[in-house]
């Protein structure tokens, strides 16, 4: 049986209303941690009840597991984007760890998330079934990649998919995660636009150089 018209647009309207309470949610857990943020803040923000969020998400956990839900898709949607059937094995990883900068530069809400679920010990992660599947995905494009450099030549460095997904993630999170301790000590804004671009080629060249052997040991 299809839906009727109007049924299909309240359910229109209820997914519109639950991305935009995401939205708002999103910047509130990244702003104050899941301590402190308020749901109450989160329905005034959005000019709603606290009622009307807990009717979509049930209460502030739920909610906020929603939020990294959200965010950790984002990335891996990005991910995905890699097409790895017609680019080099060099140019994949390079384009991997290059994709991987621009969305953790355009996104600093992630970074907050994960550094706010990692003082959480991934408690809240733990618990999420549409999480515990989402890093398979990224690794699995890695794995390809991996294998088809090292099937050219190209890659002769021994490193697993987790390897080099850490590799590039801890460049790419630390220089938006620290960039306030980091310009303080050595007075230089890693995020400045000026940075921007060698930064960028730094990351794709460091794990094609390591991958390839380049200053490997004797």
């Amino acid at each position: 049986m299809t839906s009727t018209p109007a049924t299909a647009e309240r359910r229109r309207d209820a997914d519109r209303t639950r991305a935009e309470i995401l939205d708002v949610a999103q910047r509130e857990f990244a702003r104050y941690g899941y301590a402190g943020a308020r749901v109450d803040e989160i329905a005034a923000r959005m000019r709603t009840t606290k009622r009307m969020i807990y009717y979509y998400f049930g209460s502030k956990e739920r909610l906020y597991i929603a939020v990294l839900e959200k965010a950790y898709a984002e990335v891996r949607a990005v991910e995905r984007t890699v097409d790895v059937e017609h680019l080099a094995p060099v140019e994949a990883i390079r384009t991997l760890a290059e994709l991987t900068f621009d969305h953790h530069d355009a996104h600093r809400d992630f970074i907050k998330l994960v550094a706010i679920e990692n003082i959480h010990q991934a408690e809240h992660i733990r618990k999420s079934e549409a999480l515990a599947g989402l890093g398979a995905p990224v690794l699995d494009l890695i794995t390809r990649i991996l294998e088809a450099g090292r099937a050219s030549g190209d890659f002769v460095t021994e490193a697993d998919a987790i390897d080099v997904h850490m590799m590039i993630s801890a460049f790419c999170f630390f220089r938006v995660a620290n960039q306030h301790t980091f310009g303080a000590l050595f007075g230089r804004d890693m995020t400045a636009p000026g940075h921007r671009d060698r930064l960028r080629r730094m990351v794709g060249e460091m794990t094609v150089g390591y991958l390839c052997g380049s200053g490997a040991r004797p």
